[in-house]
């Protein structure tokens, strides 16, 4: 068995500096008899932490436990780094601080303090509650979110017209951090990305994942709560199935190992050297007589696939021959996740991948499970997918709060709300049963975290049509789409790629006062582009058609003199507009409404009232119609009566010389 420790496995230089800090301190503190204490771990390892216990230290989990030690104490603060506002709180509570914060998190912490200050807005990628993150917080002076995955991208308020900052945890794992800035650069503009993770963390991420898909097994030693180490161990499971987490060589159990050939060792930042060698020195000594009997051992193990040969069936359970002193069981409910009878599917003599999960021989006992097989297998390919972008089919099994639960095979894939459509979805029960397309976009079954996007197939699909559109549509042009929604300002028209705006100004060439009265949603409308801009994906439409224009042939229909019958459309103090006909208003006004004097239209007409009346005025080339009843009921007034001896003030006169300008006014 070959051994193969990774380069980058261990303390980096920031851990370093501030473990042998904080024991260099300690002793300084035997010497003096002064107090000393961590304000929170000084790194995230069990070990480490444990011998400073041992030297005296003691750990602050909150600044509230600053009133109960005595002054003058010495205060360490962790590699993680803390808030502005921690340094002056411990020297006004009379203490000494100590700072070990990482040089790489010092470097977030300029940043957030100066780009915060200037009133751009802060984005932290990385895990929530993490003791970097939570210090990262206490440099930002403003408006600072915390962002862990796209769903958090999607819950940000709007940010457009800011600077938007975006600094990273230094243990984050660059893949997603990547894939993260994509999705925000696809919302905003104004993004300005540092790239903050330390580049010790970035080569033993690489690292570890072209180790582990060279090894038949890879163990990752480090802290539980190490963020560090966690990501190494996702990454190795990734390459490596057979990828083992351990603290320290108790943790160990060298029955996994097997039969590999080719063992692979990585460790996390916080993890000391010496526990690194004691792993690595015990696997290397591992002899040739150990390795066989581990692998007795290992033959019967829970959590072992073996070969197997079914040797009866009944509608509940089927038993197994694996070769062992026992035959194993297999329930229904092992066999598949749906409900099944299993002498309708497997027969007696039939061979069988099977998994260990329970040997009891005291009851003599051996429980099996062929659906976690096929899961396994299932994961494979889901693996393969994820990594491809393959699109995968599902059922949909279950409707949950947040989303979707899709089988495919025996694995089971979420998709959150926010990724089952581009659109906002209220009731999701209408996808339950149903066969759904969409791609992975996280993938780690080990944490239960197999996520599957159905939007970004949506997305993509849509796009290709806009594209399609955009390259065979020009100004101009007639088309043909479906209302798909009715706003106060227009209707947006659904034209198989993308939408258009159908203005309320260019729904007809008469007054649109709601667009709601002339369309409804799912309507077909044919219109023309008045406006086509491809870099933002805007289109204009209208329906107001020139050889529809109502205008055409104005001069005959409407010539001066014509006796014409209209409606009252509104009125205003100085006339009224009277509809001819939709897209041809006119100006009636109030000192041509009647041969008597009257104060207001309002007096003697109504809205929607039907007038006849005598054109005075036409000018097609600004829109504009005069019309007068006055003049209507002179010609029909005897000879002697058609004088007009109406005396008009200064003020009557100078209302009633405008009517062009107001009806143009108005109309316009």
């Amino acid at each position: 068995m070959k051994v193969i420790l990774a380069e980058k496995a261990g303390f980096c230089f920031g851990v370093k500096r501030a473990v042998d800090t904080a024991f260099e301190k300690a002793e300084e503190a035997v010497r003096t008899g002064r107090p000393i204490y961590t304000y929170g771990p000084v790194i995230h390892n069990e070990e480490v932490i444990k011998k400073l216990e041992e030297k005296g230290v003691k750990i602050l989990n909150s600044l509230d436990e600053l009133k109960n030690i005595s002054e003058g104490s010495i205060i360490i603060l962790r590699s993680h780094g803390v808030g502005k506002d921690v340094y002056k709180l411990i020297e006004d509570a009379g203490h000494e601080y100590v700072d070990t914060t990482c040089p790489f998190v010092k470097n977030i912490h300029k940043i957030v303090d100066e780009k915060s200050s200037a009133g751009a807005a802060i984005i932290i990628i990385g895990n929530r509650g993490h003791a970097e993150v939570e210090g990262t917080l206490g440099w930002c002076s403003g408006d600072a979110y915390i962002v862990d995955s796209e769903e958090d991208i999607r819950k940000l308020p709007d940010l457009s017209g800011r600077e938007i900052v975006v600094v990273e945890q230094t243990t984050y794992s660059l893949k997603k951090f990547q894939e993260l800035v994509a999705v925000l650069r696809q919302i905003y503009y104004n993004v300005n990305v540092c790239k903050t993770i330390c580049n010790a963390t970035e080569e033993r991420q690489n690292e570890a994942s072209r180790l582990s898909s060279e090894v038949d097994c890879m163990i990752v030693i480090g802290g539980k709560t190490s963020s560090n180490t966690q990501k190494l161990y996702e990454i190795s499971r990734q390459h490596c199935a057979n990828t083992y987490y351990i603290q320290t060589l108790d943790d160990m159990d060298f029955t996994v190992l097997g039969s590999a050939s080719r063992v692979g060792i990585t460790a996390g930042a916080s993890t000391p050297n010496y526990i690194i060698k004691e792993v690595h020195d015990r696997m290397s000594e591992l002899s040739f007589e150990e390795m066989l009997e581990n692998e007795e051992t290992v033959s019967i193990r829970s959590g072992q696939v073996v070969d197997g040969v079914v040797v009866s069936v009944k509608p509940e359970e089927i038993a197994v021959n694996i070769g062992y002193k026992i035959d194993g069981i297999v329930t229904a409910a092992e066999y598949s996740n749906a409900p099944v009878d299993l002498t309708t599917v497997v027969n007696e003599g039939d061979p069988i991948k099977v998994k260990v999960l329970r040997v009891n021989e005291s009851e003599s006992t051996v429980i099996l499970s062929y659906k976690r097989v096929v899961a396994e297998q299932d994961n494979a390919a889901l693996k393969e997918a994820f990594e491809n972008g393959t699109v995968l089919k599902g059922v949909v099994t279950k409707v949950v709060k947040g989303g979707l639960n899709v089988n495919v095979g025996e694995s089971r894939v979420f998709i959150p709300a926010s990724l089952v459509s581009d659109t906002f979805e209220k009731d999701l029960n209408k996808y339950l049963d149903q066969e759904v397309e969409f791609v992975l976009t996280e993938f780690d079954p080990h944490n239960r975290r197999v996520i599957g996007n159905r939007r970004k197939l949506i997305e993509e699909t849509k796009a290709a049509a806009a594209k399609a559109l955009f390259e065979n549509i020009k100004t101009g042009d007639v088309v043909k789409g479906k209302i798909k929604n009715i706003t106060d300002f227009g209707a947006f028209v659904d034209l198989g790629g993308a939408d258009g705006l159908l203005h309320i100004s260019e729904m007809s060439w008469g007054r649109v006062d709601n667009p709601k009265k002339l369309f409804k949603v799912g309507d077909e409308v044919e219109c023309f582009i008045k406006e086509l801009d491809t870099e933002t994906g805007k289109i204009a439409l209208s329906l107001k058609f020139d050889d529809r224009n109502p205008w055409i042939g104005a001069e005959e229909k409407y010539a001066i003199g014509t006796v014409v019958t209209g409606t009252v459309a509104r009125m205003t103090e100085f006339g009224a507009f009277i509809v001819l006909e939709p897209g041809i208003d006119a100006l009636l006004h109030v000192s041509q409404i009647s041969l008597d004097r009257i104060e207001k239209p309002a007096d003697v007409l109504t809205r929607g009232q039907e007038v006849t009346a005598k054109v005075v005025d036409l000018n097609v080339a600004e829109k504009k119609i005069s019309l007068s009843i006055k003049a209507l009921l002179k010609d029909q007034a005897p000879a002697e009566e058609e004088a007009d001896d109406t005396v008009y003030s200064d003020t009557e006169a100078a209302e009633a010389e405008p009517v062009e300008d107001a009806a143009a006014e108005d109309a316009e």
